[in-house]
């Protein structure tokens, strides 16, 4: 499974800029696989991004703004959910994907388990 993260290369605003960063470092620091999908550059990927972040998801005016993170085709939810993840050591959950074994994230489900 990969993990897509839709990106503005050329984004005007710091801190969607910031936000973006601060996903892609994550994963890069703990080895995630991803893509990032521009969709500044590509009209294709903007497309499909706004038409794949549901209905419930979406800002009440206007397109809902990058990061937004998919497994493979599954949503699964914008930078502020992913960071109130990663305050809660779930990211792994967050992303759909197995937590290794002796991150925190795996003991902690461990813990709950028993």
């Amino acid at each position: 499974m990969v993990i897509h993260v839709y990106i503005a290369s050329s984004s005007g605003s710091t801190a969607i800029k910031k936000k973006q960063q601060d996903v892609l470092g994550f994963l890069e620091a703990n080895k995630i696989g991803f893509e990032e999908k521009d969709i500044a550059a590509n009209e294709e990927n903007r497309k499909w991004m706004r038409e794949n972040v549901p209905e419930n998801s979406r800002p009440a005016t206007g397109y809902p703004l990058p990061p937004q993170i998919f497994n493979e085709s599954q949503y699964r939810g914008d930078y502020d959910a992913f960071f109130e993840a990663r305050e809660n050591n779930a990211v792994y959950a967050f992303l759909g994907l197995t937590a290794p074994p002796g991150s925190k994230e795996a003991e902690a489900q461990a813990k709950q388990q028993v």
